[in-house]
């Protein structure tokens, strides 16, 4: 009965996705989120070409983007570029599809990591390859572990731009209390078993906490080397079913399961700032975040923070991690001159100078690590030697499709599936039971998603 449930709930989901989609032409073009404010527009530098660029950043990340943007519109007289803020990565997608591949869709537009395969079947966009190609561009200069993800077949298909890593942040203070060496982090499962078992506080304290999300069940699968859907993850072909149920994803989840049954997992369900709050607030001492939010736990926490590798599997070499935040795409159908213009912005976005602009202002990583030597990005790093721990992380990442992350259209259905699997394990539910229903939840809409596919 429940697994009829979860069936029914997943047609509806993608039905409605569907029906979202061909109705979309309905739907009125999106007006910019600060209309009101005095660009330079084509009314007072008739030269400019002026291009739109849809985002999803909010917060201090708008505010870092809004402040990179405003640069590149003083630095040269050619280009305008409108930065407007469309909501959630979902529902800037869901407007994309309203007009793309038209001459009305933004020059750019902000899509996360899991939209990556969607975006490359949809026909909206121009690959980024084309302009690497024409301009000679040297991609040597950005992160490789960073554009892996977006290239496929040897083509980059998009620009990275808000990237970002899971780490393990701790409490030092919390380590030292239990005897245990706040310089040296557990660095596998059974290490961060048996150190949030010493950590644990019965009513006061949990050893171990991870966000009920999807992401970090991929990373922990990532680092062991194993994939998450068959066809090499996705990169040699279509996907048509999930594997990653196997004996990698059963570990992650025994490892999870262990620690809930010995009482030393604290559960704080899907909410970010749930999860962070109680790490700040002392009612868990290590958990699972992504490197963007390492500042943040530093300056809200009362207590020495450490930041660490994520665990991996014992007796398994660490692979590393795979990249998430969104990567920004060029659309078709859109004129040459408004192309050349996204294309000369996003050159910029590279620069070591942005990036680093962009790393401290965020706490993404630089796609150019030379930014890293900037004088602004040494002098952060003296402040939060911590933000060090996650680039070393990334940089010592093995490059395979493993770590290059999966490719599925129906990413976000699949992770809800995950989400379920892990709410139904915490509640007493055999670990391989509940990942072969979240695999076989997966299967039926990858398989729904090849049947449409155009």
């Amino acid at each position: 009965m429940k697994k009829n449930v979860r069936l029914l709930f997943l047609f509806s989901v993608i039905f409605s996705m569907m029906l979202m989609a061909a109705c979309s032409n309905n739907e009125s073009k999106p007006e910019p989120s600060n209309p009101n404010d005095e660009e330079e527009g084509t009314a007072e530098s008739p030269g400019k070409v002026e291009i739109n660029f849809w985002h999803a950043m909010s917060g201090a990340g708008q505010e870092a983007l809004d402040s990179i943007v405003s640069d590149f519109n003083s630095s040269q007289d050619k280009y305008t570029v409108n930065a407007e803020f469309q909501g959630s990565y979902e529902e800037s997608l869901t407007k994309l599809r309203s007009v793309g591949g038209t001459k009305d869709a933004p020059a750019i537009t902000q899509v996360f990591e899991v939209g990556t395969k969607f975006m490359i079947d949809s026909g909206y966009i121009e690959p980024m390859q084309s302009f690497i190609d024409k301009d000679n561009y040297d991609l040597s200069q950005l992160e490789e572990n960073i554009l892996n993800y977006y290239r496929v077949d040897g083509k980059l298909y998009s620009m990275p731009f808000n990237s970002s890593t899971p780490v393990m942040i701790y409490n030092k203070d919390a380590f030292k209390e239990a005897g245990l060496d706040p310089e040296k982090p557990p660095q596998t499962f059974n290490e961060v078993k048996a150190a949030a078992e010493k950590l644990t506080k019965s009513g006061e304290q949990y050893g171990f906490s991870m966000l009920t999300y999807g992401w970090f069940f991929e990373q922990l699968l990532a680092t062991q080397g194993g994939l998450y859907v068959n066809e090499e993850n996705g990169r040699a072909g279509d996907a048509t079913e999930a594997v990653f149920n196997g004996e990698e994803g059963l570990r992650v989840f025994n490892f999870l399961n262990d620690m809930n049954k010995a009482g030393t997992f604290g559960n704080y369900g899907t909410n970010w700032d749930d999860i962070r709050a109680a790490f700040q607030t002392g009612k868990v001492a290590m958990y699972m975040d992504s490197s963007a939010g390492v500042a943040a736990a530093v300056n809200n926490s009362p207590f020495e923070v450490g930041v660490a590798f994520i665990p991996y599997a014992d007796d398994i070499e660490r692979q590393g991690v795979a990249i998430g935040g969104a990567s920004l795409w060029m659309s078709k159908g859109i004129a040459e001159e408004e192309q050349e213009a996204a294309w000369e912005f996003m050159k910029y976005l590279t620069t070591p100078e942005v990036q680093a602009k962009w790393h401290i202002g965020t706490g993404y990583f630089a796609i150019n690590p030379a930014a890293y030597d900037e004088d602004i990005v040494k002098a952060e790093w003296e402040k939060y030697p911590q933000f060090k721990v996650t680039v070393d992380q990334l940089q010592q990442t093995k490059p395979s499709v493993a770590t290059q992350g999966a490719l599925i259209s129906v990413f976000p259905e699949s992770r809800q599936q995950i989400v379920t699997a892990l709410e139904n394990l915490y509640q007493g539910a055999d670990p391989q039971e509940v990942l072969d229903q979240a695999a076989e939840g997966s299967n039926r809409a990858i398989e729904i998603a090849n049947k449409t596919k155009k």
